[in-house]
């Protein structure tokens, strides 16, 4: 298979045929990569089992983890979801379009395959022109998981997604680079008390704002048993992977430097290659092969944006093992030590 790769800006009479071909690619049951505010995503025909069926081949994904189907408008709900609670409405008026995905009861027409055979649907109004363009000359919801191959880092530019999935999917459409740079966060409105299945750019807080008691599901920053059964995408799997091994170390920041660096300095004895992802504020404090930083600690909102081009970074670079630090789990920091874990497949080292 060829991939297109076409260039988008709305601003230019020209972007009207890369959005109309990217709609009829969709429509005709094959995949367009695009940009959205959070990461890349992996679009196809959110209503068609062949086509849902198409994202899961090409990036390799498990067959039991969710869709999130996309829209272009709040009224395109009405289509796929069953029922609308008053507190699901509240989020709606809230955080809608935005890095806001909701799962609800949903209809008849939204197919086994989108929903990893669950009654639920996941679903995402974006924020992103290019991607609410798309969608809704496509005239479908649109299922789209990230646009990487499963496992590895999510792709916050359209350079990483030719990498991944180039010869496998139809068409990427490059809008630049994705805003946040983690997906979106995820609450389950199905129940009574809505909970949070994936924390991202809307947090706990905010949400609680607005609707009062929110739940966490433990699975957001604890390793799931084998036999959990995830309700939301990348709840169960190892996620954001780099080649590399990587490795989480906590405790007081000298204690953690001196544990990196001696760490560092035993792998690269034994000849291994060693990257440090580490931020401004501390990167002067280690000595390895490559030290990248994800920004300042004062600013949580760069530090999610960066993560995922850091850790695909050290793949172009090379690097056979990576240690990191840890986060505050406030606010945007639950998101950021939530795909750091997955990352690390939950391997955490506490600094002596």
């Amino acid at each position: 298979m060829k991939t297109i790769v076409a260039k988008v800006d709305l601003r230019q009479a020209s972007s009207a045929e890369v959005i109309q071909t990217a709609a009829k690619i969709l429509q005709e049951g094959g995949l367009v990569a695009f940009p959205t505010e959070t990461v890349y995503g992996l679009g196809g025909n959110g209503l068609d089992s062949a086509a849902c069926e198409k994202i899961y081949l090409a990036k390799g994904r498990p067959s039991d983890n969710p869709l999130i189907l996309h829209i272009s408008e709040i009224e395109e709900l009405d289509r796929i979801v069953a029922e609308v609670s008053l507190q699901a409405r509240a989020l709606m008026d809230a955080f809608w379009p935005g890095p806001l995905t909701m799962i609800f009861k949903k209809k008849d027409i939204v197919p086994a395959k989108a929903t990893g055979g669950l009654d639920t649907v996941a679903v995402r109004f974006p924020n992103h022109p290019v991607a609410r363009a798309i969608i809704r000359a496509a005239g479908l919801p649109i299922a789209a998981p990230s646009a990487n191959s499963s496992g590895k880092p999510s792709p916050t530019r359209a350079s990483h997604v030719e990498y991944d999935l180039n010869g496998k999917i139809d068409m990427i459409v490059d809008g630049g680079a994705a805003e946040w740079g983690l997906e979106s966060t995820i609450v389950d409105v199905s129940d009574e008390i809505p909970m949070i299945l994936r924390p991202g750019a809307v947090t706990k807080e905010m949400i609680e704002e607005v609707v009062g008691q929110v739940e966490i599901d433990p699975a957001i920053l604890h390793k799931p048993t084998a036999d959990f059964k995830p309700k939301a995408p990348g709840m169960k799997y190892t996620h954001y992977s780099p080649k590399a091994e990587v490795f989480l170390v906590k405790g007081e920041q000298k204690a953690v430097a001196e544990r990196i660096n001696a760490l560092a300095a035993a792998e690269r004895a034994a000849g291994k290659k060693v990257g440090v992802m580490a931020t401004e504020e501390t990167k002067t404090l280690y000595h390895a092969d490559i030290i990248l930083s994800l920004g300042s600690r004062a600013k949580p909102e760069e530090i999610g944006a960066n993560l995922f081009k850091t850790l695909r970074k050290f793949d172009f670079l090379g690097v056979d093992v990576v240690y990191s630090e840890v986060f505050s789990e406030k606010g945007e920091g639950m998101a950021i030590m939530n795909r750091l874990n997955k990352a690390a497949g939950y391997r955490v080292l506490e600094a002596e």
